[in-house]
């Protein structure tokens, strides 16, 4: 007769001993590949070759020397604008002077001729944004101002930023001094009407 088996019982240790939690291991396995990698990168001077600059032993020093950078103005340079040779022969530039001289003289009343616009140009871009830019901030000081695309002699697209057409000298005067209050730099210009 065979003998009947039982199904085996679970060992158990005796002596209640503790397990480690998982976490705990995790974090010293981590602490050890930290470890380890830094051992071996700063060992071999990996570390050094990474995040050292090297210097080039063919370099040589430049033969004026440049100014630091700290003492360079952090300031950028304000924008030159080429109003007298973009668009010549299109219109006629009136000179700060000539129009503060003449808008004291003219009534308040005085009319354009039918074919002549009086209007302020803020500036002339090739980069439609910044347009854009010199655009709002003229809205900023209360004052309304378009952007129009125009064609220099060379083909050169440029978008002018242009406010007008001011009924008389007074008008374009008192808005080129408002402009003038918001940093904003302008040209008054007598534009022949369309004929």
């Amino acid at each position: 007769m065979a003998a009947k088996r039982g199904k085996p019982q679970a060992r158990r240790h005796g002596g209640g001993g503790r397990r480690i939690p998982g976490w705990a291991l995790l974090g010293v396995g981590l602490l050890l590949g930290v470890g380890l990698a830094a051992y071996v990168l700063h060992g071999d001077g990996l570390l050094d070759k990474v995040l050292k600059p090297v210097p080039d032993p063919k370099a040589t020093a430049p033969k004026t020397p440049e100014p630091p950078v700290a003492q360079q103005p952090s300031t950028p340079a304000k924008p030159k604008y080429d109003f007298y040779t973009v668009l010549p022969g299109r219109e006629v530039v009136i000179p700060d002077a000539e129009l503060s001289a003449k808008a004291k003289e003219e009534p308040p009343k005085s009319e354009l001729k039918s074919d002549e616009r009086l209007m302020l140009q803020a500036g002339a871009f090739s980069d439609p944004r910044r347009a854009d830019e010199v655009k709002a901030a003229i809205a900023f000081s209360g004052l309304v101002a378009k952007i129009e695309p125009t064609t220099t002699q060379t083909g050169q697209t440029v978008h002018r930023v242009m406010l007008g057409p001011f009924a008389n000298l007074r008008e374009l005067e008192t808005a080129k001094a408002s402009l003038v209050q918001n940093g904003i730099q302008s040209i008054a210009i007598r534009e022949p009407g369309q004929r």
